[in-house]
């Protein structure tokens, strides 16, 4: 089977997203006991969280990363799911990344599955980002990415 024949809605997990409380204080555990890099760091205001994203080995394009989440404030989302969890970071999302979102989005849609924004909105480093309500993913909030143009990965 061909590239060109290949129909999957998603090309590779993207990343998992991590909320934590600290940012720089999870950075350090994740690059100087982990071994992980750190190969972006953005403040999101629209989506109220301070991040970074890392990444291991040689960047391919379809190396996941590891999303570190940080909330600007307790009403963000973040912040609020760091107090629904009693302040402990954790997994947050898992990230799928996409060709091309709107098709994706509409496949969903067709699906019965319910998405969080009626068009997508913008993520880390310019790229197009949608999230697929827990309701309807078995419990895990699913994020698709589709990539800035630019972007390397």
């Amino acid at each position: 089977m061909g590239a060109m024949d290949n129909t999957d809605l998603f090309v590779c997990i993207d990343h998992v997203g991590l909320a934590v409380p600290n940012l720089d204080e999870a950075i350090k555990l994740h690059t100087e006991v982990f071994g992980w890099r750190v190969l972006h760091r953005e403040t999101n205001e629209e989506q109220g969280v301070e991040e970074a994203m890392l990444g291991t080995g040689d960047q391919h394009v379809e190396n996941a990363q590891i999303q570190l989440l940080a909330p600007l404030s307790e009403q963000s989302t973040i912040g609020k799911w760091l107090a629904k969890n009693g302040g402990r970071g954790g997994i947050q999302q898992l990230a799928y990344r996409v060709k091309d979102i709107d098709a994706v989005c509409a496949t969903l849609r067709e699906r019965g599955v319910t998405l969080l924004y009626d068009e997508p909105k913008i993520g880390t480093g310019g790229s197009r980002i949608q999230f697929a309500h827990p309701k309807n993913t078995g419990g895990i909030l699913l994020e698709l990415v589709e990539p800035a143009a630019d972007a390397a990965h």
